[in-house]
């Protein structure tokens, strides 16, 4: 392996933990933004997020929830995908990339990118059946404005694994004839 391929993946594990790091932030401020707006509304424009749903939750309280849960769960499951990402760039050989656990690992990441691409899809068009009976939901399009992305991300990450799985195959047999 070169120099400047160990370099590059030296620097892609360096900016994975660092997107990880952000998304387990993020996620861990709208936990907290959650349950302050339960117990303690009035600290909400103190907060990390400052994402404040009381008028839904007056009009609501399954909508609130219901709401708030799409917005925990897509946070949550992004930063699950970036642990994904960081286990697989820690545990791959460079020298003998095809095998199980690596072939494994990279369809479990189109997995959970497909899982976010299809709740964001689901949570926006809630969103806007929402916002045509009168709820005022205009500062929750950041949580799953790219949805259209993750689901294609996540066919051309199954793609690969599936080419990665075919790696394994080759490998294998290439290991037992030799």
């Amino acid at each position: 392996m070169s120099k400047t391929n160990n370099f590059v993946f030296i620097g892609l594990k360096f900016i994975s933990w660092i997107i990880f790091v952000g998304l387990c932030i993020e996620a861990g401020g709208l936990l907290v933004n959650f349950f302050f707006s339960l117990f303690k509304p009035e600290f909400i424009p103190n907060l990390y997020q400052k994402l404040d749903l009381s008028e839904i939750y007056v009009l609501s309280k399954w909508t609130f929830f219901g709401i708030y849960g799409f917005v925990l769960l897509i946070a949550i499951l992004k930063a699950y995908l970036f642990y994904l990402v960081i286990v697989l760039v820690t545990k791959i050989d460079l020298l003998k990339p095809f095998n199980h656990f690596v072939s494994k690992q990279i369809l479990q990441i189109s997995y959970n990118t497909f899982a976010i691409g299809i709740l964001s899809y689901i949570a926006r068009q809630t969103a806007k059946y929402l916002q045509h009976h009168g709820y005022q939901i205009d500062m929750l399009n950041k949580f799953w404005a790219d949805s259209q992305a993750f689901i294609i991300m996540a066919a051309i990450i199954y793609i690969i694994a599936i080419i990665f799985s075919k790696g394994v195959e080759l490998q294998t047999e290439n290991d037992l004839t030799v």
